[in-house]
């Protein structure tokens, strides 16, 4: 019965953070809550986020505690430290005593700058989905020792979630740019149609002649063509201001 009691924070934390994927989504909301319940359920003292944008910069995007946000800080600024070989390398990344040898080889001031800060372990996980590594989530403790196996499942399976939700949201925020882009070029398309047949109208021209001189005035007065064709339809711009086109001014 204990054992129940004790996954049902964890439970319910995987459901509030999915949860975010369906209603509207709140990166940064979403982050720091993934920060939070990561220092809840497991059994660490502070946690600290490094996701990378789309053109591959890692930026610090959310942190339990001062600590651990300047922590995360110091790792950017100094191009060392466990989070940041957890991202480049895919791979979770312990460090059972920041005082010892190997964690002064590998991270010497970021290793200082920790045990200064009260830290005596780290962990990182990779937030990654397949090949792609968008990611970090480091996990501090205040005392030295490995996390249980079970704790690091737990820990990953946090940020897998994590991972899901970020590329969920940029693939959703991609795909409304993609629609706003193409709405624009269907609207673009209208008022350039309109425009032709304003042009064709006022000068007795056929569809293809209005549009080349419609193209013309937009290039020799180093204009939009959607813009010069608004001006027609609104009449801001005075149609007989487009002249006939060279090709067809003779005929």
């Amino acid at each position: 019965m204990e054992s129940h009691r004790a996954e049902l924070p964890g439970i319910r934390a995987f459901v509030e953070l999915a949860d975010t994927l369906v209603s509207d989504f709140d990166v940064m909301d979403f982050l720091h809550g993934l920060a939070e319940r990561a220092v809840d359920l497991l059994d660490v003292q502070a946690s600290g986020l490094l996701v990378t944008d789309q053109r591959g910069n890692l930026a610090l995007m959310a942190a339990s505690s001062e600590q651990s946000r300047l922590l995360e800080l110091f790792q950017l600024q100094n191009e060392q430290g466990p989070c940041l070989d957890c991202f480049r390398s895919g791979e979770a990344v312990h460090c059972a005593d920041l005082t010892g040898p190997e964690a002064r080889r590998l991270w010497g001031r970021f290793a200082e700058e920790a045990v200064g800060c009260g830290f005596s372990a780290v962990s990182a996980l990779p937030m990654r989905l397949r090949h792609e590594v968008i990611g970090a989530l480091n996990l501090f403790s205040t005392e030295p020792g490995e996390l249980a196996p079970v704790t690091v499942e737990l820990g990953q399976a946090l940020a897998d979630i994590a991972t899901i939700g970020l590329l969920h949201e940029r693939a959703v925020r991609a795909g409304e740019v993609l629609a706003e882009q193409l709405q624009t070029a269907l609207t673009s398309r209208i008022i350039i149609e309109q425009a032709k047949g304003v042009l064709a109208e006022r000068h007795v021209w056929s569809m293809e002649r209005a549009f080349t001189a419609l193209r013309d005035y937009a290039r020799s007065h180093n204009g939009r063509l959607t813009d010069i064709a608004h001006g027609i339809v609104t009449r801001t711009l005075d149609p007989g201001d487009l002249i006939d086109p060279p090709d067809h001014a003779d005929r």
